[in-house]
């Protein structure tokens, strides 16, 4: 198992099965130490969890077409809003080739369908879940009314689950723990939720959030994309159409029935959360898919391809390079962030790329001979996860696409003297509910609990500091990076994020405004396992 990126060498390190079988004595130390912990572990080589093992045979990489998924068609577009419907329910799909794989889905596929939407102009999803669990929609990266913002506790209830849902039971370390949220606003059957998309254009996401459960629920199919678009980024130039595409990346196992492998304290996902102890820090897999197929291929022109990269992994971190079969490696342009498009273009010989991050890209395959491969690998994998996907050119072709010099005007110009207030915010490990913890500033997440008030308009610096790697997410509103160690960020930090990777020991300096809508919201480790385990809290927006 390969992990994380070694900051000092620039190269990536393995780990041993005697380092990963060590990862709990790990843990312990910095749960004694707190954060002084943080800087012995700096100088270890970071993980993120323990990998699971396919017990099915696994195809060659390069031999699956590369899926695109689905656009849904709105089901009326009547009084300026576009409304769609979507049944969440159980489906059984073909994901390796030859094997059944029984999955939790939005529309009975996975990726879920893709919503394309414009800039300002509202969106109404309905959900109704057919499943038996309850769920939670989030829109990761919308700017979104609290209501439909997907809080952990706002479930949309199956049919025959009881009422009594405002009682969560929480805590890996038992059933009998009890928290109660009294603004829970639960619904049954079925939801809607409305996005005002009065935001730049991006690649969003939509996945469950429901309270402790996140993970499983997830890593079972629950995930989709949203892309929202404007005229002035139409306008640009920059590649289209079949030219322009969506790359969902996760990991995943398969048990010996074909089935999703997860080691879920309760497989049933109904009362007890968690996961088996050696997968505490976070949940891998050995197998790579890329918009739900194994480790596809794409065939191409000899032209530029604009690739909108999102890593929808549990826990899995990559470090993406994409390099020819003869050894050249292809420059990544990033062009856009979490939050929509940089100032400039940002050029890239490899992008690393965190769980819940997405990164927008260009990459030129002119240079590639008709019947080239171009091969894109995770520097941080090793054996078959070092494989992502490919691309083999297939045929010549005229290009009229181009990558300005300047992409965007209108990123956010915060600075540091505009905050009214710093805070300094731990993501460490801990005691919980007499289990091991994730903890935010030494707490385990509680609905009923403020964490974090501040008044909207706000603008703050948050000062992040990690015991080991964590994707640090705020839900309503987009960030800049100020620094990293004090010093200034990285290439990869440009342009407006709503998800930051804290490395082993690092401390990172964001600033934001807090505007758009009052209410309650959350930010959170988004390294799932970290998540469902209490790594989550309560922003307040008055």
């Amino acid at each position: 198992m390969r992990e994380p990126y070694d900051d000092r060498s620039g190269r990536a390190r393995t780990v041993t099965r005697r380092r990963a079988l060590g990862i709990g004595g790990a843990l312990g130390l910095v749960a004694a130490g707190g954060l002084s912990a943080s800087a012995a572990l700096a100088r270890r080589t970071p993980f993120t969890g323990a990998e699971l093992r396919s017990a099915v045979p696994l195809p060659p990489a390069f031999q699956v077409p590369l899926p695109l998924p689905s656009v849904l068609a709105p089901v009326s577009t009547s009084g300026g809003v576009d409304r769609y419907e979507i049944t969440q329910r159980e489906a059984t799909v073909e994901i390796l080739p030859g094997v059944r794989t029984p999955l939790w889905t939005y529309e009975g596929s996975f990726p879920g369908p893709t919503i394309e939407s414009r800039r300002g102009r509202p969106v109404t999803v309905t959900h109704r879940n057919d499943l038996p669990v309850p769920t939670v929609v989030h829109l990761h990266g919308g700017r979104t009314p609290a209501g439909s913002d997907g809080y952990p506790t706002d479930l949309v209830l199956p049919e025959g689950w009881p009422d009594a849902v405002h009682v969560t039971r929480t805590g890996p370390g038992g059933p009998g723990h009890v928290m109660h949220d009294p603004r829970a606003v639960v619904t049954r059957l079925s939801r809607d939720y409305t996005f005002p998309l009065d935001q730049r254009p991006t690649l969003l996401w939509y996945h469950d959030h429901r309270m402790d459960f996140t993970a499983p629920a997830v890593w079972r199919g629950l995930a989709g994309l949203h892309v929202v678009r404007d005229d002035a980024e139409d306008s640009l130039g920059l590649p289209a159409g079949r030219r322009e595409l969506p790359l969902m990346i996760v990991d995943r196992a398969f048990a010996a029935d074909g089935g999703l492998d997860y080691p879920a304290l309760d497989p049933t996902s109904r009362e007890r959360p968690g996961v088996r102890e050696p997968y505490l820090a976070g949940v891998l897999g050995d197998v790579i898919l890329v918009n739900g197929a194994p480790w596809p291929v794409h065939e191409i022109d000899a032209a530029r391809y604009r690739l909108r990269v999102l890593n929808a992994s549990n826990a899995r971190h990559y470090e993406l390079e994409a390099i020819t079969d003869d050894g050249h490696r292809l420059d990544l342009v990033q062009i856009g962030a979490d939050q929509g498009l940089l100032a400039a273009p940002v050029v890239h010989r490899f992008l690393p790329i965190a769980p819940a991050e997405r990164y927008d890209v260009v990459v030129d395959f002119s240079g590639v001979p008709v019947g080239g491969r171009v091969r894109v690998v995770n520097r941080l994998g090793s054996g078959r996860t070092r494989d992502v996907m490919a691309f083999r050119v297939a045929r010549e072709a005229t290009d009229d696409s181009r990558i300005p010099r300047v992409l965007s005007t209108d990123l956010p110009t915060w600075r540091r003297s505009d905050a009214v207030r710093v805070r300094d915010l731990s993501f460490r490990t801990g005691r919980m509910h007499g289990g091991h913890g994730w903890l935010i500033g030494g707490l385990p997440f509680d609905p009923a609990r403020s964490d974090v008030t501040t008044g909207l308009g706000d603008v703050e610096v948050w000062r992040l500091i990690a015991d080991v790697h964590h994707p640090v997410h705020l839900h309503l509103v987009g960030f800049r990076v100020l620094s990293r160690r004090d010093r200034p960020p990285l290439p990869r930090d440009a342009g407006l994020k709503d998800t930051v990777s804290l490395r082993p020991g690092e401390s990172v300096e964001i600033i934001t405004r807090f505007d758009g809508y009052r209410g309650r919201y959350l930010f959170h480790c988004h390294n799932a396992e970290h998540e469902d385990m209490g790594m989550m809290a309560n922003l307040e927006i008055v």
